[in-house]
């Protein structure tokens, strides 16, 4: 298979689907990588009957990058939650981010955030919205702010039920220009299509591409990862 050719026009349908008209826009980097992720959730009534509103939220990932051949970046998140309703979640968060691009030093972010959750059942699926607002540490003593939304579509097929169509797309947007973290503005989309399997109420894998887009500190260069991403979600 000519992975430059697949990638190229898996590039051309997100584009299609998830515009973005960045200034002199310029995309120098088209790779192909992989980011595997484990994900745990549940409530706090483990620990004690009265914190069933209480919720846990515990998230580790790997990421690699040209083609394969560089592990560019680790991810471990650990959040706080509560429960306004069965729908509605309140969270704060912290998350750690070790990376090292090719051809740049290394960096290990840190970030702490708050987030909401709404999950929303319909009669053709569900759709689930999470917006986070992070606050990244990065180099130096200046703060990036960065919200983050995300609109997540997933449902059952007919025939099988445990199989499931996923789809979901997230957009990050610098509120403030730092040294380290880049100038005001847009500064990346991701989005994800591909298939879920239920073994049970408490255990989801998922697997399919995501194509990660990403606005350069200036704003004069782009990268795009196409990426095969596998999850496995965990329930308690």
């Amino acid at each position: 298979m000519d992975t430059q050719k697949v990638g190229t026009g898996c590039s051309v349908v997100f584009l299609a689907l998830f515009p973005y008209n960045g200034a002199n826009a310029d995309i120098t980097t088209n790779d192909w990588g992989s980011w595997g992720q484990v994900v745990a959730e549940g409530n706090l009534s483990f620990i004690d009957p009265s914190l069933e509103k209480g919720r846990l939220w515990l998230e580790g990932q790997m990421r690699w990058d040209n083609d394969w051949q560089h592990w560019y970046q680790g991810m471990a998140r650990a959040a706080l939650g509560y429960s306004l309703s069965d729908r509605a979640t309140l969270w704060l968060g912290y998350t750690y981010l070790p990376t090292q691009n090719v051809g740049q030093p290394y960096v290990a972010q840190q970030d702490v955030w708050p987030a909401f959750r709404y999950v929303l059942p319909t009669d053709f699926g569900t759709v689930t919205f999470r917006t986070m607002f992070e606050t990244n540490f990065l180099r130096g003593d200046q703060p990036r702010y960065r919200p983050r939304q995300m609109l997540r579509f997933m449902r059952p097929f007919d025939f099988e039920p445990r199989l499931s169509l996923i789809a979901w797309d997230e957009v990050f947007v610098n509120i403030n220009s730092t040294y380290w973290g880049g100038q005001a503005g847009f500064n990346q989309n991701r989005g994800f299509i591909g298939g879920g399997w239920t073994f049970d109420p408490g255990f989801r894998v998922e697997l399919g591409y995501m194509n990660q887009y990403i606005d350069s500190s200036d704003h004069q260069h782009q990268t795009m990862h196409n990426l095969i991403m596998g999850s496995l979600f965990i329930g308690f």
